[in-house]
């Protein structure tokens, strides 16, 4: 196993590039959904390592907690209501309060990656157990991931699992599995997708669960990547956990989650790969080697990628600090949709195609108006608006100048206030708003 990564060397703070309060930022931007002024501070006093650690290992609670308890009754009682947007709303307010902000990145990523949709699944339980399921196994190898979701009743649903038997084995559910949650494009032949489909046949859902049925299972020989055999669905994700393109992919997929559009190389996703793949696979293992490299951390990163809404809001109302109470979760599920970002709802089986596509004149003009309406406290019920000037108050940071320098920090994670705002410091909420409707703030 390789001791030394070329291309991914661990970054070390020097004079020229500091661990500063810009860099602790644009870790929480991008390995979660922005931090508030305490964990900023917290994180810059304890050092990278700490912090790049802290976030890999999430709460270290050995029970249930409060906030558990919480998300478990909002999601118990959204299931019941079979109402998708209360789902949504639900996983909104996880996102907002987790204590564990990667593994919810991470939750989000997957259910990119498995794009399944409520529209045709229409089944709200099932929805919400393939999110767990993303959830549960956020930081687990990837092949114990792809083993649950590949048999998920709601994927399977989605891929018209149903109609794949042994007499007409369903071509695109073997298309999908190897083309967008494994091998990626180009890396499979047309002959493979048959036999593939063949080793699929039989794999059903039945009131809800999954289901296996011999009778409708094709057990004849199939010759799939030159390899001949009586090859079950078992076998085939087998054989896609030990190609080497699903490595790569993987590899793809975190670069893409924590790496700037156009920053990561060739030589980088080659090596994250096979470093991934003389390891089965572990994803903690890939995310903290990028975490901790001297890519991420580089002035080339920074601000380089546009964040998606759900990423983009949920980042403004915990820098904010505005979770006692949070804004009507339920709103925020609307606003994420309009944004261009519906939950549980992606366009089509690619996912959302992210990077500049989330950035349109009209969602620019949307993202604005909902930091106005953030700020004012409309989102709330009742009505509450933020009060600017206390919350930087009870930092220590009280005159306007000093105010207007807090809030570049915590929302841009730049010192000096942009040259344009010079003029509204005195007016701590227009500047606020302002600022996350600002394109700087657009870039995580």
């Amino acid at each position: 196993m390789k001791s030394h990564l070329k291309h991914w060397r661990p970054w070390q703070a020097t004079e020229r590039t500091p661990w500063n309060l810009r860099r602790v930022a644009h870790l929480h931007r991008r390995a979660g959904f922005a931090a508030s002024w305490s964990e900023l501070q917290r994180d810059l006093h304890d050092g990278a390592e700490v912090a790049v650690e802290r976030l890999l290992a999430g709460p270290s609670q050995t029970g249930p907690t409060e906030f558990d308890q919480l998300s478990s009754t909002i999601h118990d009682a959204a299931i019941e209501s079979g109402n998708i947007n209360r789902l949504k709303a639900w996983w909104l307010h996880r996102m907002v309060m987790t204590p564990a902000p990667l593994v919810e990145r991470l939750t989000l990523v997957w259910h990119n990656h498995f794009a399944t949709s409520s529209a045709k699944v229409s089944n709200v339980r099932l929805m919400g157990n393939q999110n767990a399921a993303f959830r549960e196994l956020a930081m687990a190898q990837f092949g114990r991931l792809l083993r649950r979701v590949a048999k998920d009743p709601a994927l399977l649903q989605w891929l018209d699992a149903d109609a794949n038997r042994k007499e007409h084995p369903n071509e695109n559910l073997a298309r999908e599995i190897m083309e967008l949650f494994t091998l990626g494009e180009g890396n499979y032949s047309e002959e493979d997708v048959k036999a593939a489909a063949r080793a699929l046949t039989g794999w059903s859902v039945n009131k809800g669960e999954f289901r296996s049925y011999t009778k409708y299972h094709d057990a004849e020989d199939k010759t799939i990547f030159g390899e001949t055999g009586a090859w079950n669905g078992d076998d085939l994700l087998r054989m896609l956990v030990d190609h080497t393109a699903t490595s790569r992919r993987i590899a793809f997929r975190i670069c893409e989650m924590l790496m700037g559009e156009g920053i990561t190389t060739d030589d980088q996703i080659t090596e994250l790969a096979e470093g991934l793949r003389e390891r089965e696979l572990d994803v903690p293992w890939a995310i903290g080697t990028a975490l901790r490299s001297e890519a991420f951390f580089s002035e080339q990163n920074i601000g380089s990628r546009v964040t998606s809404p759900a990423e983009f809001i949920v980042g403004a109302v915990r820098s904010l600090e505005m979770t006692n109470p949070p804004p009507s979760t339920l709103v925020l599920a609307e606003v994420t949709a309009t944004l261009g970002q519906d939950l549980f709802n992606p366009p089509n089986v690619f996912g959302w195609p992210g990077g500049r596509s989330w950035l349109t004149s009209r969602s620019m003009i949307a993202r604005a108006n909902f930091a106005a309406a953030l700020v004012s406290g409309r989102l709330r019920s009742p009505a509450q608006p933020f009060d600017a000037v206390a919350l930087a108050g009870s930092y220590g940071f009280t005159n306007s100048r000093d105010i207007a320098s807090f809030y570049s920090q915590l929302l841009l994670g730049q010192t000096n206030v942009p040259d344009h705002l010079q003029r509204i410091t005195e007016n701590s909420n227009r500047l606020v708003a302002t600022l996350l409707a600002s394109p700087a703030a657009q870039l995580g």
